[in-house]
């Protein structure tokens, strides 16, 4: 015989003779446990009108009816999961016997399954529906259900609902739509019990959504756009206030400094009088200094001066020219002395 019971309830597992006794001298009742792997062992006995139980199991183990008048049966309370096992039942008296066995087994019942689910509630998008109990005897069952007049009833899931045969505790929703929404229950069961969670599925349209979303962006890149002007502003003004305090300061590199020019008296005087002076009489002037120039001695070499520390052949003011009466040529004479260097471009005339 086997049983099934669930932990935490009570067990009677039969037993019955017919070695009726009044007083129980000669009667002998034995039951004994048997597990995979474990030796064989008396639990509880009735000998010479006496009950004897196993220290684990004494407040546990009971005789459950009349054993004298034949009924034997065992009572086991408060079941444990290690309670599962052969119990074999022995019946003795003189030289007669009596032997039953029954094979215990003690499930837990399925915990209360938690239900999620994993996608998008959008029309025409998919969506999984799960549940799992934590605990419980395998094989634990699964099924899922759809809940119809406010949790009158059930009914069968939407035409596209997917359920995965090998875990029967997920299905998934195809190709949502307004008719996919409502309440959805899974049911965990196993033999000896059974425990329910239930999820509500409410559809979410697109156009809804992608108008929001299309504000949220667009507030939020108005908001980016605002920041950056400011921020181009307030760069500009610092630039031109930089610039402002900085171009008083700024060094040329290019820019020579000027440089003091040695100017002699004499050539002083004659740039004075040559500067008044039109344009025509410098002309002949020019051209009648060269005139004579050709026709007279040429004078000693003159060293040039060096104004301004300049190197020779460096443009100079242009020179003064002083008008020349022309005078018949003579024979020059020895100087008696050598006169001053004459500024750059200027005649030496000899009186």
């Amino acid at each position: 015989t086997e049983m099934k019971r669930v932990v935490g309830d009570n067990a009677t597992l039969p037993c019955h003779h017919q070695f009726w006794q009044s007083n129980g001298q000669t009667l002998d009742i034995e039951w004994l446990l048997q597990k995979p792997n474990v030796k064989q062992r008396v639990i509880i006995t009735f000998f010479n009108n006496e009950i004897y139980t196993n220290d684990n199991h004494a407040s546990r183990l009971s005789f459950a009816g009349d054993y004298l008048k034949g009924d034997a049966s065992l009572l086991i309370s408060d079941l444990q999961l290690t309670d599962s096992g052969e119990y074999h039942c022995k019946v003795k008296t003189g030289g007669k016997y009596h032997w039953s066995q029954v094979n215990l087994i003690v499930l837990v019942k399925p915990s209360k399954p938690r239900c999620w689910m994993e996608g998008r509630l959008l029309e025409g998008s998919d969506v999984k529906l799960s549940c799992k109990s934590s605990d419980g005897s395998d094989p634990i069952h699964y099924k899922w259900e759809r809940v119809l007049d406010k949790g009158k009833s059930v009914g069968k899931l939407p035409p596209f609902a997917l359920i995965d045969l090998k875990n029967p505790e997920i299905v998934t929703l195809r190709n949502l739509t307004q008719d996919s929404s409502g309440v959805y229950k899974c049911t965990a069961s196993n033999d000896v019990g059974e425990e329910n969670c239930i999820i509500e599925v409410t559809m979410q349209y697109v156009r809804g959504m992608g108008v929001v979303a299309g504000a949220v962006v667009g507030v939020s890149f108005g908001v980016l756009l605002l920041i950056l002007i400011i921020w181009l502003v307030f760069r500009k003004k610092e630039k031109k206030k930089y610039d402002e305090e900085e171009m008083p300061n700024e060094i040329r590199e290019d820019a020579e400094a000027p440089k003091a020019k040695l100017v002699k008296p004499n050539s002083l005087s004659s740039s004075r009088s040559g500067s008044s002076r039109s344009g025509a009489s410098s002309t002949q002037s020019m051209v009648h200094n060269s005139t004579t120039r050709s026709q007279r001695p040429r004078p000693p070499a003159v060293a040039t001066l060096k104004e301004n520390g300049q190197p020779h052949g460096f443009p100079q003011s242009p020179p003064a020219y002083t008008q020349v009466v022309p005078k018949t040529p003579e024979t020059p004479a020895t100087p008696k002395f050598r006169p001053p260097n004459p500024p750059v471009g200027m005649a030496f005339q000899t009186v």
